[in-house]
């Protein structure tokens, strides 16, 4: 049942990621690439291993090990920049990274999802279809983004109203298939939810921090360090469900729990972060 939820979620998502994109915007961007550098850095490739090594410090079974590594590898949620916004951060470059994450993704998350269903799956019965999963994100990811793009420039006006009601909505209809998830779901989560639980919030918290930490060592100003500290711990978890639920690829409702948890977890963090930086702020200005 979930997946047919999922499903026209994550596309209406990435249909209002590309109705949001302005190719001027990735001009500006790219005359500075260091926090852009930083970010997909810390997204694509520490936010993966560091998911790695969480799952093997915490012997998660191979469906959630999986799982974990999974959202660890799925690009930035739309919901990043809005929380970019929030947290007075740098929207334009917000926009950048989630629309360049969720393009990059296409390619790394087969390589490394390969990688870790070889490393645990296989003993287990676990395999990758790798064609379905690229067939997948091409249709659900690819597309829907071209589709927007196609209809901001063509009819601005029309996408612009567009996005103001996808833009309301992508919270609540994420609100939703979280807890459709957990009515399926809840036995297996609340028998797992201590250790599972601890695991994916270390990642958020390892994520976050390195993020900081990274921006700080190539100077990027406070608007951009805010925006890569949100975009490297803000995954899409529609995503990650998509691809453990779908029948064509894994169709394994269980393989999509580290990602619900991650996607509460996050918000979470997230929002006291923002909470943070904003009271900070205010100080300053007094």
């Amino acid at each position: 049942m979930a997946i047919w939820i999922v499903l026209p979620i994550l596309t209406l998502l990435m249909f209002d990621l590309g109705l949001s994109l302005k190719f001027e915007d990735f001009g500006k961007v790219f005359r500075a690439p260091w926090p852009i550098v930083v970010a997909l850095v810390g997204q694509l490739v520490l936010l993966p291993l560091i998911a790695l090594g969480l799952a093997a410090a915490f012997d998660l079974q191979p469906v959630f090990f999986i799982g974990l590594v999974l959202i660890a590898c799925c690009p930035g949620g739309s919901s990043s920049n809005v929380f970019s916004k929030l947290a007075g951060g740098d929207v334009a470059l917000s926009v950048t990274l989630t629309a360049l994450s969720s393009v990059i993704t296409l390619f790394t998350i087969p390589l490394v999802m390969s990688w870790a269903t070889a490393l645990v799956g296989t003993s287990v019965g676990i395999s990758l279809p790798v064609g379905n999963l690229i067939k997948q994100n091409l249709v659900l990811m690819l597309l829907p983004v071209l589709l927007g793009i196609g209809l901001h420039y063509a009819w601005p006006k029309v996408a612009e109203r567009v996005d103001r009601v996808l833009g309301r909505l992508a919270f609540p209809l994420l609100l939703v298939l979280i807890t459709v998830f957990y009515i399926q779901h809840h036995r297996t989560i609340l028998d797992n939810i201590g250790v599972l639980g601890a695991c994916v919030t270390a990642l958020i918290l390892l994520a976050v921090g390195c993020a900081s930490l990274l921006s700080r060592l190539v100077r990027t100003d406070a608007r951009q360090r805010r925006t890569v500290v949100i975009e490297v711990g803000m995954q899409n978890a529609a995503q990650a469900i998509a691809i453990a639920s779908s029948p064509i690829i894994f169709a394994n409702e269980e393989m999509a729990i580290p990602a619900i948890l991650y996607s509460l977890m996050m918000n979470i963090v997230l929002l006291i972060y923002v909470g943070v930086v904003r009271r900070r702020g205010r100080r300053e200005r007094q």
